[in-house]
Protein backbone atom coordinates (compact mmCIF):
# COMPACT_ATOMS: atom_id res chain seq x y z
CA UNK A 1 0.00 0.00 0.00
CA UNK A 2 1.46 3.78 -1.15
CA UNK A 3 1.07 6.70 0.85
CA UNK A 4 -0.17 9.55 -1.44
CA UNK A 5 2.04 12.71 -0.87
CA UNK A 6 -0.09 15.42 1.28
CA UNK A 7 0.44 18.58 0.78
CA UNK A 8 2.54 20.50 3.22
CA UNK A 9 0.27 22.20 6.35
CA UNK A 10 0.84 25.75 7.51
CA UNK A 11 2.89 25.02 10.44
CA UNK A 12 5.00 22.13 8.48
CA UNK A 13 8.19 22.66 6.66
CA UNK A 14 8.93 22.06 2.99
CA UNK A 15 8.52 18.07 2.20
CA UNK A 16 5.67 17.87 4.74
CA UNK A 17 7.77 16.72 7.65
CA UNK A 18 5.68 17.81 11.03
CA UNK A 19 9.25 18.17 12.60
CA UNK A 20 10.49 20.96 10.94
CA UNK A 21 8.35 24.05 11.64
CA UNK A 22 8.69 27.52 10.04
CA UNK A 23 9.76 30.22 12.25
CA UNK A 24 6.76 31.86 14.26
CA UNK A 25 5.81 34.99 12.69
CA UNK A 26 4.82 37.43 15.83
CA UNK A 27 2.51 40.71 15.43
CA UNK A 28 4.24 43.87 16.03
CA UNK A 29 4.84 45.01 19.39
CA UNK A 30 1.61 47.65 20.55
CA UNK A 31 2.54 51.10 20.84
CA UNK A 32 1.41 53.74 24.17
CA UNK A 33 0.22 56.11 24.25
CA UNK A 34 0.55 58.56 27.76
CA UNK A 35 -1.95 57.87 29.59
CA UNK A 36 -4.44 61.07 30.10
CA UNK A 37 -3.70 63.68 32.90
CA UNK A 38 -6.06 62.49 35.71
CA UNK A 39 -8.43 65.09 37.08
CA UNK A 40 -7.79 66.37 40.74
CA UNK A 41 -10.10 64.99 43.11
CA UNK A 42 -12.37 67.02 45.64
CA UNK A 43 -9.33 67.95 48.23
CA UNK A 44 -7.50 69.00 45.50
CA UNK A 45 -5.18 65.95 45.46
CA UNK A 46 -4.50 63.56 42.78
CA UNK A 47 -6.89 60.43 42.83
CA UNK A 48 -4.32 56.99 44.63
CA UNK A 49 -2.03 60.19 45.89
CA UNK A 50 -0.92 59.99 49.81
CA UNK A 51 -0.86 63.56 51.34
CA UNK A 52 2.96 64.54 52.36
CA UNK A 53 3.95 63.90 55.98
CA UNK A 54 2.41 66.64 58.12
CA UNK A 55 5.88 67.83 59.83
CA UNK A 56 7.79 67.05 56.15
CA UNK A 57 10.14 64.01 55.65
CA UNK A 58 11.17 61.81 58.12
CA UNK A 59 14.80 62.68 59.27
CA UNK A 60 16.99 61.38 61.74
CA UNK A 61 17.53 62.76 64.95
CA UNK A 62 20.70 65.03 65.70
CA UNK A 63 23.29 62.52 67.14
CA UNK A 64 25.50 64.21 70.16
CA UNK A 65 28.48 62.22 68.71
CA UNK A 66 31.64 63.72 69.41
CA UNK A 67 34.13 64.59 66.63
CA UNK A 68 36.63 61.82 65.30
CA UNK A 69 39.91 62.63 66.20
CA UNK A 70 42.96 60.57 65.81
CA UNK A 71 43.65 58.89 68.85
CA UNK A 72 47.75 58.01 70.24
CA UNK A 73 48.49 54.22 69.81
CA UNK A 74 49.95 52.87 72.18
CA UNK A 75 50.75 49.24 72.94
CA UNK A 76 48.67 46.95 73.39
CA UNK A 77 47.19 45.82 76.42
CA UNK A 78 44.74 42.48 75.83
CA UNK A 79 43.46 40.61 72.75
CA UNK A 80 40.49 39.13 72.55
CA UNK A 81 39.57 37.51 69.09
CA UNK A 82 39.85 39.98 66.22
CA UNK A 83 39.86 42.95 69.14
CA UNK A 84 42.69 44.98 70.61
CA UNK A 85 42.95 47.33 73.41
CA UNK A 86 45.53 50.23 73.81
CA UNK A 87 45.25 52.66 76.58
CA UNK A 88 43.58 55.35 74.65
CA UNK A 89 41.21 53.16 71.68
CA UNK A 90 40.39 50.00 70.71
CA UNK A 91 41.22 48.61 67.36
CA UNK A 92 38.36 46.45 65.64
CA UNK A 93 38.37 45.25 61.83
CA UNK A 94 35.50 48.21 61.91
CA UNK A 95 37.12 50.82 62.74
CA UNK A 96 38.75 52.03 66.15
CA UNK A 97 37.10 53.12 69.05
CA UNK A 98 37.98 55.44 72.46
CA UNK A 99 38.16 53.42 74.74
CA UNK A 100 36.43 56.31 77.02
CA UNK A 101 32.35 55.07 77.44
CA UNK A 102 32.66 51.98 75.38
CA UNK A 103 30.13 49.66 76.61
CA UNK A 104 31.56 45.45 76.45
CA UNK A 105 29.05 42.43 76.90
CA UNK A 106 30.28 38.71 77.03
CA UNK A 107 27.78 35.88 76.66
CA UNK A 108 28.98 32.38 77.08
CA UNK A 109 27.89 29.93 74.42
CA UNK A 110 29.13 26.91 75.21
CA UNK A 111 28.49 23.75 76.08
CA UNK A 112 30.12 21.11 78.44
CA UNK A 113 29.38 17.74 77.52
CA UNK A 114 29.74 14.37 79.99
CA UNK A 115 30.37 11.02 79.09
CA UNK A 116 31.64 7.49 79.51
CA UNK A 117 34.50 6.99 77.19
CA UNK A 118 35.02 4.00 75.36
CA UNK A 119 37.89 2.36 76.93
CA UNK A 120 36.00 2.47 80.18
CA UNK A 121 33.20 0.32 78.99
CA UNK A 122 35.46 -1.73 77.11
CA UNK A 123 37.79 -2.78 80.39
CA UNK A 124 34.49 -2.96 82.59
CA UNK A 125 33.22 -5.74 80.63
CA UNK A 126 36.56 -7.52 80.45
CA UNK A 127 37.30 -6.82 84.40
CA UNK A 128 33.41 -7.29 85.24
CA UNK A 129 34.01 -11.09 84.24
CA UNK A 130 36.98 -12.01 86.16
CA UNK A 131 35.86 -9.78 88.98
CA UNK A 132 33.28 -7.43 90.27
CA UNK A 133 35.52 -4.90 90.51
CA UNK A 134 35.91 -3.90 86.63
CA UNK A 135 32.30 -2.19 87.30
CA UNK A 136 34.27 0.78 88.89
CA UNK A 137 35.49 1.58 85.31
CA UNK A 138 31.72 2.92 84.66
CA UNK A 139 32.96 5.79 86.94
CA UNK A 140 34.75 7.34 84.64
CA UNK A 141 33.83 10.67 82.87
CA UNK A 142 35.11 12.78 79.97
CA UNK A 143 33.98 16.15 79.83
CA UNK A 144 34.10 17.84 76.45
CA UNK A 145 33.48 21.95 76.06
CA UNK A 146 32.38 23.56 72.70
CA UNK A 147 31.10 26.22 71.33
CA UNK A 148 32.32 29.88 71.64
CA UNK A 149 31.89 32.82 73.82
CA UNK A 150 30.47 36.29 71.83
CA UNK A 151 31.81 39.44 72.98
CA UNK A 152 30.31 42.77 71.67
CA UNK A 153 32.04 46.15 71.80
CA UNK A 154 29.74 49.33 71.53
CA UNK A 155 30.82 53.32 71.37
CA UNK A 156 27.51 54.99 70.12
CA UNK A 157 26.31 54.40 67.59
CA UNK A 158 29.36 51.81 65.85
CA UNK A 159 29.31 47.92 67.45
CA UNK A 160 31.24 44.91 66.32
CA UNK A 161 30.58 41.86 67.11
CA UNK A 162 33.10 38.80 67.47
CA UNK A 163 33.09 35.31 68.67
CA UNK A 164 35.44 33.99 70.25
CA UNK A 165 35.76 29.90 70.33
CA UNK A 166 36.62 27.85 73.66
CA UNK A 167 37.55 24.11 74.19
CA UNK A 168 37.38 24.12 77.91
CA UNK A 169 35.74 25.92 80.73
CA UNK A 170 39.15 27.48 81.60
CA UNK A 171 39.45 29.04 78.19
CA UNK A 172 35.74 30.63 79.26
CA UNK A 173 37.09 31.70 82.06
CA UNK A 174 40.06 33.46 80.38
CA UNK A 175 38.08 35.07 78.05
CA UNK A 176 35.62 36.56 80.41
CA UNK A 177 39.24 37.53 82.56
CA UNK A 178 40.11 39.69 79.46
CA UNK A 179 36.52 41.42 78.61
CA UNK A 180 36.46 42.33 82.58
CA UNK A 181 40.26 43.75 82.09
CA UNK A 182 38.75 46.05 79.07
CA UNK A 183 35.92 47.32 80.89
CA UNK A 184 38.23 48.31 83.68
CA UNK A 185 40.44 49.92 81.09
CA UNK A 186 37.15 51.97 79.54
CA UNK A 187 36.00 53.65 83.11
Amino acid sequence: MTETPREPGPDQGPGGDPDRHLPVQYPSPPTFEAAPQAQPGPYGMQPGAFPPPVGGPYQQPPQAQPPLVALPAGPVLVTIGDISVEQQRIVTPAGVLPTHGTNWSAMDMSRTEEKIPGWAIVLAIIFALACLLGLLFLLCKERKTTGFVQITVQNGNRTHNTHVGVTSPQQVADVLARVNFARSLCV
